[in-house]
């Protein structure tokens, strides 16, 4: 399947300052390892099997610019506190030759921090007014970010990406993808402002690629910048493929040193974004009963005609490859090395991958001795469920982790 003059994915690959030992990144998945916020033994053992499994780069997800950004409590915050267990994930990850990434994630108005965690009255969006994601932990309003607002985030962006380089981070990826706050200026659900920040898609992605520019300011010549950008929003009256295609020219222009394509959002179109039904049913429940009826649903509103087949992304990621030249990854259900080198054939530059490494952290091991070519994930999605879980993310069929680690930070002896 592989053209002759493809890459192979396991030759090297170089990212802006990066150069990574093959082609496979572990594309960021919400990990649920990170208990009270905390960097725990969970979290570094998870990417650092990753890691030895033979992927070039490992992705943490969701790493927060401040305690307001998160959208739960359990997930990572770049501040101070966090830098020495970091540092212990990091040093693991490179005892195994890989690289690390810090995926820099800001909630907005898709938060369910609870009102005596949030320092802010109101939950910062591009636009204001009515919060439908607040609905469902009692935030209504939602506050639109003026002049002041998006500098003081720039420098919370451009702070977290300087901590996670004192952390030994490789690379940091912005994720203005999903629903989040980024997003929420590209993305045509959330963005109804009439100044210089909303109406046309340039318009719309104006804020996004101020944050870049600053975030390549302060890191770029050190680390990897990366960018992950929903390519549509994956429902009508959303961002189509022509948006996509503007914001991949946009953040070309500002300089990022590779987009990861992904597509749909969290809240109007997670099918979209996973190619198959998310279930209804789960194996964890979440303890928060909001969240729960959340989920549920969710799920009754989702399609329910979709199947799920390998590289479902393709034809889009197709049309953003035709229309930019900066080094792309490709993520959206790859399953298989046939699919790996189908990826490669189309000009992609490296493959993103999430569930199949859930289900085997080994799977790119086995991909390079020849003695596997396909995972055993069904993309189930389960795994996406047991994020809410004692021991986190971990899919259902290969087993789960120690609950007791994600207890006890990453840094402590023993």
């Amino acid at each position: 399947m592989q053209a002759n003059d493809a890459p192979s994915p396991f030759s090297p690959v170089t990212i802006g300052p990066l150069t990574l030992r093959n082609r496979f990144i572990k594309s960021a998945t919400n990990e649920g390892k990170a208990k009270g916020g905390v960097v725990t033994k969970a979290l570094a053992r998870f990417h650092e099997q990753i890691a030895a499994g033979g992927v070039g780069l490992t992705t943490v997800a969701y790493c927060s610019p401040s305690l307001d950004g998160r959208t739960f409590v359990d997930q990572v915050t770049l501040d101070e506190a966090s830098l020495p267990d970091l540092k212990a994930l990091t040093d693991g990850v490179h005892r195994h030759g890989a690289a690390a990434s810090a995926q820099i994630t800001h909630a907005g108005c898709f938060t369910f921090l609870p009102k005596d965690v949030l320092k802010a009255s109101r939950p910062l969006s591009a636009s204001g007014g009515f919060n439908k994601v607040g609905v469902m932990s009692n935030r209504w309003l939602k506050k639109r970010m003026d002049r002041a607002d998006m500098d003081a985030m720039i420098a919370e962006f451009v702070a977290a990406a300087e901590r996670a380089r004192r952390a030994g981070f490789d690379a940091v990826e912005l994720h203005m993808g999903h629903g989040y706050l980024l997003s929420q200026f590209i993305s045509k659900f959330y963005n109804s402002r009439r100044d210089d920040y909303g109406g046309a898609i340039e318009r719309r992605v104006r804020f996004p690629s101020e944050v870049l520019g600053r975030v390549l300011d302060a890191v770029g010549k050190d680390l990897a910048v990366l960018v992950k950008f929903s390519m549509t929003d994956g429902k009508a009256g959303g961002n189509t493929i022509e948006d996509g295609v503007a914001v991949a020219r946009a953040i070309e222009a500002e300089g990022a040193h590779m987009a990861v394509l992904s597509n749909g959002m969290n809240v109007e179109s997670i099918t979209a974004m996973f190619g198959s039904p998310f279930p209804k049913s789960n194996r964890a429940r979440p303890a928060n009963p909001i969240i729960a009826l959340g989920m549920w649903l969710q799920a009754l509103s989702e399609p329910k005609d979709v199947v799920f087949h390998e590289n479902y992304l393709r034809d889009l990621a197709l049309r953003i490859r035709r229309s930019v030249k900066m080094p792309l990854a490709y993520l959206g259900g790859v399953q298989s090395l046939d699919g790996v080198e189908q990826a490669m054939a189309d000009g992609f530059d490296a493959v993103a991958l999430g569930r199949i490494l859930i289900h085997d952290a080994d799977i790119i091991n086995r991909f390079r001795d020849g003695s596997e070519r396909r995972s055993g994930c069904t993309a189930c999605n389960l795994c996406v469920t047991m994020m809410y879980s004692p021991g986190g993310t971990a899919c259902v069929l290969t087993g789960g982790v120690d609950a007791e680690l994600t207890r006890i930070p990453a840094s402590a002896v023993g």
